[in-house]
């Protein structure tokens, strides 16, 4: 059975009871913002950016979501739907589809699932506002640091002291996640590295510093269910 992050084993059988399988090139689009609802997915292998282009052409990335990880729009009961981020594939991706209609009719005949899908969506929300609040309160600095920090708390290996970030991201990428120029994200970068907050080596960042980014940004220590970065 596939895996599916922070929900029961119930719920993940229910999940799993997919329509159909499809598989998405790198940089290809597995949906894009204004196209009608129908489906949800979920990754068997690969991983999934998802973001909003504006119509001048600049990216924000909101998170990037891997195996097990539930892709969508997950506002159910709702007729006539549209995405309004969009899921890009970062590399050859695998998902199976749940037909919107068929959940929406499984949690009617069963309130407790239903319930946790409803905590389900609602951290999603609560990711997403948390990402909000950094880059309005903390401006692209602070969206930058808590980049950053969600980065370790998904994606990090601990070093002794230090947290290795396992994931390759260009700084383009990064810049995305801040809703900046890729100049800005490259001169923040390098402020860090002359301080000795991070270094980077084959295209990978280890933090050695944590707590310097936290206390810059005023880290309420969120629950790691809200901060990371998928």
């Amino acid at each position: 059975m596939l895996s599916h992050k922070g929900i029961s084993g119930d719920l993940a059988e229910l999940l799993t009871e997919v329509d159909h399988h499809i598989k998405i090139e790198k940089n290809g689009f597995l949906f894009q913002q204004g196209e009608d609802v129908s489906e949800i997915y979920i990754i068997v292998s690969g991983r999934i950016q998802i973001g909003k282009i504006s119509p001048d052409g600049r990216e924000l990335t909101l998170r990037i979501c891997a195996k097990g990880d539930i892709v969508g729009e997950l506002a159910l009961y709702t007729e006539n739907i549209k995405y309004i981020l969009n899921a890009k594939a970062m590399e050859d991706t695998e998902l199976v589809v749940v037909k919107k209609q068929a959940l929406e009719e499984r949690l009617l005949e069963d309130n407790r699932l239903a319930i946790e899908f409803m905590k389900l969506m609602s951290n999603n929300y609560r990711k997403d506002q948390t990402k909000f609040r950094d880059l309005v309160l903390h401006g692209k600095k602070g969206a930058l640091y808590s980049t950053l920090i969600r980065l370790t708390n998904s994606y990090g290996i601990k070093k002794n002291d230090d947290i290795l970030i396992d994931i390759i991201l260009t700084n383009q990428e990064l810049a995305n996640f801040c809703g900046t120029s890729r100049e800005s994200v490259n001169r923040l970068l390098n402020e860090l590295k002359r301080n000795e907050i991070i270094s980077i080596k084959k295209g990978k960042i280890t933090v050695h510093h944590l707590q310097f980014l936290k206390d810059e940004i005023n880290c309420e220590n969120c629950p790691l269910v809200l901060c990371s970065i998928d």
